[in-house]
């Protein structure tokens, strides 16, 4: 799918991946809209990119943040790319060393924004691309959304997170099947470990200590690899309902 003079929706896309993924688009021509809870930063990336870059203020899980996002990409083009990168983490066991409880709350709110703010990305995103004319190949738009390895290889301390993208992974073939009629796609794309600002902020023994830990290449993934694959995603018309794990071939021990 052609890329240049569409418009694109990147959520968390103020940092991190979702930054990466702004550029990656920006760089094709793309009409990009941040959508990010980071306004600074998102309005600070904005302004760097120039003028077919915007932001928007929006929190996922809420559906009339995510309508506004939706409205301001289709008034810049037609919409035919959504990346989803919000998403938050926590590390907490079921049960702490004193056998108290993992909080409900925490775990709610985990949820919230991994699964329900990518069903609510996702199902506003299609429904206005419904709306775009076909491309020669027949097709209105593409989905990419952000699970994580976690989704197969949950270690200990991650059931909430390990939940949540196992989630996101479960609902991509039923939102494949659910849009081909309308000429739409889906893909996700399950990261390992990332050389995102988390790990940045790591000591440099420790960094070297998780690269070690990776086949090949014995390195953190870089912003750029995720961004590489999800505009391979968004060009490869054939890629639909599929969940790719991008990890050098990693496979997370228990701890």
């Amino acid at each position: 799918m052609q890329i240049d003079g569409a418009a694109a929706l990147v959520s968390g896309g103020a940092s991190g991946l979702g930054e990466a993924v702004v550029r990656a688009l920006a760089s094709r021509g793309a009409r990009v809209v941040i959508v990010d809870l980071a306004r600074e930063r998102g309005e600070a990336l904005a302004q760097e990119l120039g003028t077919s870059v915007s932001f928007v203020p929006c929190d996922v899980t809420c559906e009339a943040d995510v309508q506004r996002a939706v409205d301001l990409a289709v008034a810049r083009g037609p919409l035919r790319a959504v990346v989803s990168c919000a998403g938050i983490a926590v590390a907490k066991r079921t049960l702490d060393k004193q056998g108290a409880a993992h909080d409900l709350a925490t775990f709610q709110q985990v949820l919230a924004v991994n699964v329900l703010g990518t069903f609510n990305m996702a199902r506003l995103a299609a429904a206005a691309m419904v709306a775009n004319t076909p491309l020669v190949d027949g097709q209105r738009g593409v989905i990419v959304n952000t699970a994580s390895i976690a989704a197969y290889d949950g270690q200990t301390g991650q059931t909430a997170y390990a939940s949540s993208k196992g989630a996101i992974v479960a609902m991509t073939l039923p939102l494949a099947r659910d849009l081909a009629c309308h000429a739409l796609r889906v893909c996700t794309i399950c990261p390992g470990l990332m050389d995102t600002p988390l790990l940045r902020g790591l000591p440099e023994a420790a960094r070297s200590s998780l690269a070690a830990n990776i086949p090949f290449p014995s390195r953190l993934g870089d912003p750029a690899d995720f961004a590489a694959l999800a505009l391979h995603i968004v060009e490869n018309d054939y890629l639909n309902g599929e969940s790719i794990r991008l990890d050098g071939a990693l496979r997370m021990s228990a701890k």
